[in-house]
């Protein structure tokens, strides 16, 4: 019996949720989920939207992962996926503005706003240790 391009698809992918659900990230599957977790999320929220592409796996997911193990952290770490669950990933991206969708890209929001917002452009270029040492910084100046 062969397996379905979908099938594949998602068992291929999983991995890279893994990344971050085993670190205690939320995915937030649908655009309902997004509009009833982002704007209402007390205290301070991580927001990272995942992708398949080899700057999230060297990168971003690294550098999120090292990050969260400074003594300050969010209250919350929610997680979309581009290209996967559109229609939840353009939802959670409105709540990114005035920055471009871009994936991967990290996103720090307090009280439901936005207040630190890194773009695929600063994680395709820098280390998993330089994407931790800036969220490391912004965790301690804003969610103490």
């Amino acid at each position: 019996m062969s397996m379905s391009f979908n099938q594949y698809m998602r068992d291929s992918i999983q991995p890279m949720r893994d990344d971050l659900t085993s670190i205690g990230f939320q995915e937030l599957m649908t655009p309902e989920e997004v509009e009833a977790t982002l704007p209402t999320a007390k205290g301070t929220a991580l927001v990272v939207v995942n992708s398949v592409c080899g700057c999230a796996a060297g990168q971003c997911r690294p550098g999120v992962a090292q990050a969260l193990q400074n003594e300050i952290a969010p209250d919350h770490l929610f997680t979309v996926f581009a290209g996967q669950e559109k229609e939840a990933t353009a939802k959670a991206r409105e709540y990114f503005a005035p920055y471009p969708p871009s994936s991967p890209s990290i996103a720090l929001m307090k009280d439901g706003e936005l207040v630190h917002f890194i773009e695929r452009h600063s994680v395709e270029n820098r280390s998993a240790a330089e994407i931790s040492a800036e969220l490391k910084e912004v965790f301690d100046r804003f969610c103490k």
